[in-house]
């Protein structure tokens, strides 16, 4: 059989745009709560977020937003990120998420890039001051006309600026959902990041199926502690609760294990989303075992693979039986293959899932283009209403990301297994050529996971005379571990790693050099290991 899989279309895709769809959720439910702000201490009805969006809105038409103009957010987790997402989905502008890590040289970049006309920003968050940057670049975005700091006089400013409500619905008649509403901005590991540039349909139904996936139900509570500014946050998970009638309950403005604990057992959340890292982070928290987390159902963890252990503990312990493993993109909005919320724990670590609702995947060999057979790896590529309208304004790079047939080349390298689920085995770009046999640092690095004194490995590939790369893996040891050397780690891969993947090189290390979207550089990894091996 060929690797090529084709998700259900029994429910059809949702054709409306982002703001009719909210009205419609909220003249359905609404006495439900919304969306309730933990730190901020506010909640809100269907009703009244409504009505908030709605004043926002106005706001933002009576300061002259025109269908299509770009409004940047720059903050971390707040309502008024929510409400801004909402306000100019109804008013057809182009949301640009700028994310909270980025320092002057990346805000300057991306407010040009795209050409921001207004900023709305909070003041600062942990080390930063937003102020102080946003007026060091100001200079540089020539489109930049207006800047509202969230949390000073400037939000009620905008509210005050609000159009009579005629003027929003004549706004809304002119909308389609096929318009561009959303640029997300995709940490390159080398140069600039580009511009995803996602529609209403993009965005609305990848949250819709996601949230269907995991048995999100009117009433539901879903606890959000991934950021907005990435499609996690914004699209699985507020745009899976409004299609849906479900709670979005924000517990922080960053991520904070204790405070998500707290959150989920305080406001009784049904699901909460992560990454691996944060499951394992709540789950090694001191007041885990005193935490009653006994509303949990379901959830999300996505953006790496799953250990076994850590999937274990979220269905035990966490009582998450129906949680599920999502894999995708930005630039596929993002969601292409995800577990069913049944699925044995096999898939659920093991895979990525399959195919997701009105999406085509196929693994190709990267070299001829041809669809390869089930088993065999190849370039990850997936086609349907989810890949995004393109990079803006750079139709080269959008060319070489989507072929004449549509098909998003992610550049990913998988694996199709014969039942139609997914494995993901690494990046074409990360893939290692050792005399001939082609190495996947994945298998690898899932491999070292199993040691017990290792709490993450990255391999890479390093050069060599002999045999053209070498096997280099940089350690991060759990607390309190006993050291490893080079010796220990190939001892302890003997005789279960074939022997042209057992690493060369073991380099510990306290971190790994990241993208400022958590993206772990390979590329800074490889230059500091040929400069530390003296290769």
């Amino acid at each position: 059989m060929k690797s090529y899989d084709a998700g259900p279309t029994d429910v059809p895709i949702i054709e409306d745009t982002i703001g009719a769809n909210f009205e419609r959720t909220a003249a359905e439910h609404p006495d439900t709560e919304a969306l309730v702000d933990v730190a901020q201490g506010r909640r809100w009805t269907y009703r009244e977020l409504d009505d908030e969006i709605d004043l926002v809105a106005r706001g933002l038409l009576g300061r002259g937003i025109a269908k299509g103009d770009r409004v940047g957010i720059w903050s971390p987790n707040r309502a008024e990120w929510t409400i801004v997402q909402y306000a100019t989905a109804k008013i057809g502008a182009i949301l640009v998420n700028i994310n909270p890590a980025y320092r002057t040289h990346e805000l300057g970049y991306v407010l040009n890039q795209s050409g921001v006309r207004m900023l709305i920003s909070a003041t600062d968050f942990k080390t930063s001051d937003y102020v102080a940057m946003v007026a060091e670049v100001r200079a540089e975005a020539p489109a930049l006309t207006e800047v509202i700091f969230l949390g000073t006089p400037d939000w009620a400013a905008l509210r005050a600026a609000a159009v009579p409500a005629g003027e929003l619905r004549d706004r809304q008649a002119t909308l389609v959902n096929t318009d561009p509403i959303n640029i997300q901005y995709t940490s390159g590991t080398t140069g600039f990041p580009k511009g995803a540039t996602l529609s209403h349909r993009n965005i609305l139904n990848n949250g819709f199926f996601v949230t269907e996936g995991i048995n999100l139900k009117p009433g539901d509570r879903l606890c959000i502690p991934v950021p907005f500014y990435h499609c996690f946050g914004m699209v699985m998970g507020n745009l899976g609760c409004t299609t849906h009638g479900v709670t979005m309950v924000i517990p922080a403005p960053g991520f904070d294990p204790g405070v998500t604990l707290e959150t989920i057992e305080a406001e009784r959340c049904t699901g909460v989303y992560g990454v691996p890292t944060m499951f394992i982070a709540m789950q090694n928290h001191p007041s885990f075992p005193e935490r009653d987390l006994s509303s949990l159902r379901t959830g999300v963890m996505a953006g790496a693979v799953c250990p076994v252990e850590v999937m274990k503990r979220c269905i035990n312990d966490m009582h998450m039986a129906e949680v599920a493993i999502a894999y995708g993109m930005t630039e596929t909005s993002p969601v292409s293959c995800q577990t069913l919320h049944d699925d044995d724990l096999e898939r659920r670590t093991a895979t990525i899932g399959r195919a997701h609702p009105h999406v085509e995947v196929k693994i190709i060999d990267p070299e001829t283009g041809e669809v390869v057979d089930r088993g065999q790896p190849g370039e990850f590529c997936t086609k349907g209403y989810s890949v995004m309208l393109g990079y803006w304004e750079d139709d080269t790079k959008t060319a070489e990301a989507i072929d004449d047939e549509g098909w998003m080349h992610t550049g990913d390298l998988a694996v199709m297994r014969e039942d139609g689920y997914c494995t993901i085995v690494g990046r074409i770009k990360d893939m290692v050529i050792r005399g001939g046999e082609n190495v996947y640092p994945r298998e690898i690095e899932e491999f070292l996971y199993s040691h017990p004194g290792i709490e993450d490995a990255q391999v890479i590939g390093v050069p060599d005379a002999k045999y053209g790369e070498e096997i280099c893996v940089w350690v991060k040891l759990k607390p309190g571990a006993e050291p490893l050397d080079a010796d220990a780690v190939r001892e302890f891969a003997r005789g279960r790693l074939a022997h042209y993947k057992i690493p060369r090189y073991v380099h510990l290390v306290d971190e790994f050099p990241m993208t400022v979207t958590g993206k772990i550089r390979k590329v800074q990894m490889r230059e500091e290991s040929v400069r530390i091996l003296g290769l």
